[in-house]
């Protein structure tokens, strides 16, 4: 049995995939599963993962394409490595990404640790300032601002079981998230930049109403809140949300 699993969904990202495989394959830290779940690409994403020689590697096809919330729930159901973390397909981590997070939960007994992060363009050259993790995240900060980021996040399923993806939601990593912190009283911050954050344009155009109204919704239907407090935690996040993305280099 691995000590950590990584969960990977993809979907057409044969652009990325390679490079995202370096990252893996370069770990520093060894005793690892890549489960990846391909989401119906239509491109070369399926042969370009199945060409990776390496026994570590399981891919799932998904029967019908469903998001990458589902994809990572296929993943996670097959998961056995106690340690679970998670990379998207077109993301990337330095050599000592496994290694270092590894080390810093067992030296804090933390049941969940995030790092800091690069913010980059589709060439992995920084264009905003790095995402620093500085603060402990509890289930109450986290309705305000969502500090953790999937692919610089790491949790502990022996202690705190696998923490799936809900359905019905595009804001399906903040609700994950916050169910898991309703497990635990803190996730623990790494202020050490070890992993790197594609920000295609595509996915920085949608609709601001969309993206607000979708964020309500985490608070007054999954989390069960009612319309003031709902309101009152969507408005801190949209504030939070502008500052995080707002501190350009000069």
């Amino acid at each position: 049995m691995p000590e950590v699993s990584i969960i990977t969904p993809c979907y057409n990202s044969a652009a990325y995939i390679r490079k995202t495989a370096e990252a893996v394959l370069s770990q520093s830290f060894t005793d690892w599963e890549w489960l990846i779940t391909d989401d119906g690409s239509s491109d070369d994403s399926v042969a370009i993962i199945r060409a990776l020689d390496d026994k570590r590697i399981h891919l799932s096809l998904a029967e019908k394409n469903g998001g990458a919330g589902q994809a990572r729930n296929i993943s996670l159901e097959k998961a056995s490595g106690r340690y679970v973390t998670f990379l998207d397909a077109d993301d990337f981590w330095e050599p000592d990404f496994l290694e270092e997070m590894l080390s810093f939960m067992k030296q804090h007994n933390a049941e969940l640790a995030y790092s800091s992060y690069a913010r980059c363009d589709e060439h992995l050259n920084p264009v905003i300032a790095d995402f620093v993790a500085n603060k402990e995240v509890t289930f109450g900060n986290l309705l305000k601002t969502c500090r953790l980021s999937l692919l610089s996040s790491m949790y502990d399923t022996q202690r705190v079981g696998k923490v799936f993806f809900p359905k019905g939601t595009k804001r399906e990593d903040h609700v994950m998230w916050l169910n898991l912190l309703k497990k635990i009283p803190v996730g623990k911050p790494l202020p050490k930049t070890m992993a790197k954050y594609r920000m295609h344009a595509a996915s920085v155009s949608r609709k601001k109403s969309a993206i607000i109204r979708d964020q309500y919704f985490v608070y007054r239907r999954f989390m069960k809140f009612g319309t003031l407090p709902s309101l009152y935690y969507t408005m801190h996040w949209a504030f939070n949300g502008f500052v995080k993305y707002s501190r350009f280099f000069n």
